[in-house]
């Protein structure tokens, strides 16, 4: 028999999301008993590109890339979220398709909520909805760095940034990731990404091991990484706006 879902007060951190950790109890209360906790195995979509998501994930654990594409099938990751933030939050803005989709990067858990109650909720509730429009502006400051970073800073500053980014929302050193997936979310060639590597690989920041990263030296990681990645940081510490 498989596990029912849980309601999201009994999960104990770090399966915790900021967003909701920093709403009152009475805030809390208007989610009610559809907010329940749900497993996300990695490459698990969680909305279609020009479609609105039918579920919003408040992320406890794992990480979820939201990636643009063009019209020859190119992909590139224009933002993460981690348990920072909830995914479709630019949904919840207005009506205009979003050509992005959004799946499951690195496996873990979340909060899922129907997104039509989330949309009634950020239209009725002043911190729900100051809490999320908080999270969506650090995901576009973050957005306006990295695409000055994209044009501007080498291949293995951009994957040392990206790969502490990852470290921050899951906690973890290892993780699996196959040179043809960095390609596709760092919007570079797999000869560049096979190059970027093996630069960090040699300064003793990480570890390759066939689809294997490993952060073995975060501070020499953060040596190599470009200054976007200290916007990104402050960023992903800063306390949501909920009350």
């Amino acid at each position: 028999m498989s596990r029912p879902p849980q309601r999201w007060e009994l999960l104990a951190p770090p399966h915790s999301n900021a967003i909701l950790d920093s709403f009152s109890p009475s805030v809390r209360a208007l989610f009610g008993e559809r907010l329940v906790a749900v497993p996300l195995p990695v490459h698990a979509s969680l909305y279609e590109n020009n479609s609105e998501p039918q579920f919003g994930y408040f992320m406890t654990s794992g990480v979820a890339s939201v990636v643009g594409n063009t019209p020859e099938g190119h992909l590139a990751e224009v933002s993460i979220v981690g348990r920072e933030g909830v995914t479709g939050s630019l949904h919840l803005l207005g009506s205009l398709p979003a050509a992005t989709q959004c799946f499951v990067q690195v496996a873990g858990t979340a909060l899922r909520y129907p997104f039509a109650d989330l949309r009634r909720l950020f239209r009725d509730s002043a911190p729900v909805r100051d809490a999320v429009l908080s999270f969506v502006q650090k995901q576009s400051v973050v957005l306006e760095q990295i695409s000055t970073c994209q044009l501007f800073h080498e291949a293995h500053s951009r994957l040392a940034r990206w790969l502490l980014m990852i470290q921050d929302r899951t906690g973890s050193d290892e993780f699996s990731l196959t040179q043809e997936f960095l390609s596709e979310m760092l919007g570079s060639g797999r000869p560049t990404v096979t190059l970027a590597c093996g630069a960090l690989q040699r300064t003793g920041a990480i570890l390759i091991r066939r689809g294997h990263i490993t952060i073995v030296n975060r501070e020499e990681l953060k040596q190599q990484a470009c200054s976007c990645y200290l916007v990104a940081e402050r960023c992903f510490h800063a306390k949501p706006s909920g009350r």
